[in-house]
């Protein structure tokens, strides 16, 4: 497999004849480039104006690599051919070089340009090409390729800090400027109108070069930079001419999509495709110039931004225990939640670029503080829930990499259910960055809030300093959904209580038929296959067994019953089952209830749960040991039952703060109705 690097472009802020001075004091060597042990000119050209030279050099490289793998390759050293064709006219230099040692099993190729900025006559730009391509190496292929260019990567971060080192010195010596040939022309190789009096580095894609990167996009590894400049040239070329240059994202887009897909450019231009045909079909680009916010929204959704973290990525806050769902959704339905969302990421895409200049550093994703206070059963309304996971879909795929940090806060008990059947639609990488703090108190704690957040911004009902004015439901609300708050002191926005909807507002009641069972659940398996489904005679016992190596971390589990009656509890055993496997085991036997020989410790009592019931808890596992999920049919019943069931484990070390046990809930239409 050919492996290929791409560099961005350099920029020296000197002219193309200062740099070519100081790019010849590399040879034959130098100390900041200790590979290179030689380099002999095998053949010098000047024209006959003294514009262009054409030179060849031999240079020989020290070979980096275990003492082993140099004694199985048999050499120390290896030699490759460098060609230079300079032309001052022009003010170019193109630089091929290619590998003499191993050539019959390994090909090289390099190709570097030194050329004048095509908008500022006194810059000079640099980039590079290479290309590895191993045929047959001993039978290290894929590790040669690894090491060969992690080498080379290495080896072109210290390109420009040479150059840099011997401008310095020629200035030393009094050399500050080298006069230009006579007849010099502008470079042709980028043609850019001259006129402009715009710097790139105020456009979003402009040149990529090193100052860019650092202020746009943050620290890129060398291989990371080439992937970006490789997958940029790769959209460019699946933009139709008539598209544009605008149909080309800006650079810290390109570079989101990237860090979604770990850095493949085939996985991240498909998803890229996939999610600007999205925004085509629904005028995503529209959104925020068109988006008229319902009246509802404005009144009862308890959400808004609200100054910077201390990174300074904007901070969203939402008060998710305060929301009324079923009340949202009765009252403007879930297209309108999902419209509601997708203005919230378009209006954070804009929040991050404007502090990216305020703070003068790149910020390209934002925060978010979510309040669970008042979290309850009701939350987990099916309907409701559908509603979520459509939503963290639709994000997921179309704003990768924009969520930099989610602060989880006063997460109750029946917090793990929720995240039991949310996380799993949530990418791992995102999910690395939910922390999750318990209890009331998440501001003082060690580890709380004000690691993350300015004390004087967090806001007062979770301790905090910062106190806008929130109106009642009663009271006059701005017209507005991001309003100002009232206090001289503060300028975050107005993040409204939320509260019950009323029902003459609903629009609809048509969503409990859609959602299916009682109070509107959908059935389990809607949910992408998560869901396991056992069928158990009369008499019949079915146990989940889990082995649990991490006290303290925490077991969900939702179920539902979808035909006769179940008994469901859940125990504890000291016996290691050479079945159960690091996460779970799951048998079915005949009564008696217990397995001979196994001692059971009761952890919740005994619930006998009927069809179309839907079910979820969790439990703290305080200490190591198997834990058991178990469910019987009881013998009474005149035929099989039929359970449905998904769990999940919370591991401690992601869930910041103290848990009780939970004992299940029922999500019927009692739990549902208010």
């Amino acid at each position: 497999m050919v492996q290929k690097y791409e560099s961005p472009v350099r920029i020296y802020k000197y002219p193309f004849e200062l740099v070519m001075a100081a790019y010849e004091r590399r040879f034959p060597v130098c100390p900041q480039m200790p590979i290179v042990l030689d380099c002999n000119i095998t053949e010098d050209t000047v024209s006959d104006d003294g514009s262009k030279r054409e030179t060849h050099r031999r240079c020989k490289l020290a070979v980096e690599a275990p003492y082993l793998f140099k004694k199985i390759i048999g050499v120390d050293v290896v030699f490759f051919i460098q060609k230079n064709f300079l032309d001052l006219k022009a003010r170019t230099l193109n630089i091929e070089a290619t590998n003499e040692t191993f050539s019959s099993r390994i090909e090289i190729f390099e190709k570097c340009r030194y050329y004048a900025h095509p908008e500022n006559p006194d810059w000079t730009c640099f980039d590079q090409v290479a290309t590895l391509d191993i045929k047959n190496f001993f039978g290290f292929e894929h590790s040669m390729e690894k090491m060969g260019m992690k080498q080379y990567s290495q080896t072109t971060q210290k390109g420009k800090e040479i150059i840099e080192f011997f401008i310095v010195e020629l200035k030393k010596e009094g050399v500050e400027h080298v006069d230009r040939t006579s007849t010099a022309v502008s470079s042709q190789l980028v043609v850019v109108s001259s006129s402009s009096e715009k710097p790139p580095l105020s456009r979003d894609n402009s040149i990529l070069d090193a100052d860019y990167i650092a202020k746009y996009l943050g620290q890129l590894s060398p291989l990371q930079e080439s992937k970006l400049v490789q997958y940029r040239k790769r959209i460019e070329e699946a933009t139709t001419a008539s598209d544009g240059d605008s149909a080309v994202p800006d650079y810290q887009t390109l570079l989101r999509f990237l860090r979604a897909r770990d850095f493949s450019i085939d996985k991240a231009t498909t998803m890229l495709q996939e999610s600007l045909q999205w925004r085509a079909e629904h005028r995503i680009d529209d959104i925020l110039s068109e988006y008229k916010t319902p009246v509802v929204v404005e009144k009862y959704f308890p959400g808004g931004w609200h100054h910077h973290d201390k990174d300074g990525r904007p901070l969203y806050v939402l008060r998710l225990g305060n929301m009324d769902v079923k009340g949202l959704l009765k009252s403007v339905g879930e297209d309108e939640l999902l419209k509601l969302t997708l203005h919230i990421c378009e209006e954070g895409l804009k929040l991050m670029k404007e502090a990216t200049k305020l703070f003068e550093k790149p910020i390209w994703n934002w925060c978010l503080l979510v309040d669970l206070d008042g979290l309850s059963m009701r939350h987990l309304w099916r309907p409701g829930v559908k509603a979520l996971l459509r939503i963290i879909e639709t994000v997921e795929k179309n704003y990768p990499e924009t969520m930099g940090r989610v602060l989880i806060v006063r997460a109750p008990r029946v917090f793990p259910v929720l995240w039991t059947i949310v996380s799993a639609f949530i990418d791992e990488n995102t999910r690395s960055k939910f922390l999750f703090f318990g209890g009331s108190d998440c501001l003082h704690t060690e580890g709380g809030l004000e690691q993350y957040l300015p004390k004087d911004r967090i806001p007062k009902f979770l301790g905090g300093a910062c106190s806008p004015t929130i109106p009642t439901v009663a009271e006059p609300v701005p017209s507005k959904l991001f309003t100002r708050c009232f206090l001289s002191a503060c300028h975050c926005t107005l993040i409204h209580e939320g509260g019950l909807i009323p029902k003459h507002l609903y629009k609809s009641e048509s969503i409990d038929v859609e959602g299916g069972g009682h109070g509107g659940m959908a059935q389990p398996h809607d949910h992408h296959g998560l869901y396991k489904s056992v069928d158990l005679k009369p008499g019949q016992i079915f146990e989940l067994l889990i082995r649990n190596a991490d006290p303290r971390s925490v077991l969900t589990w939702d179920f539902d019953v979808l035909r006769n009656d179940l008994l469901f509890a859940l125990y504890r055993t000291d016996k290691q089952f050479e079945q159960v496997s690091n996460d779970s085991f799951s048998s079915v036997f005949d009564a008696p209830e217990f397995k001979e020989g196994v001692s059971y410790t009761k952890l919740e009592d005994k619930v006998k749960c009927r069809p179309k019931e839907g079910v979820q808890g969790s439990h703290e596992m305080l200490t190591a040991g198997t834990y058991v999920l178990q469910w019987m049919c009881p013998p009474s019943c005149d035929g099989p039952a039929q359970l449905m069931y998904f769990h999940e484990i919370l591991s401690s070390a992601n869930y910041k703060g103290s848990m009780t046990s939970l004992q299940s809930g029922f999500s019927s239409n009692s739990l549902q109705s208010r």
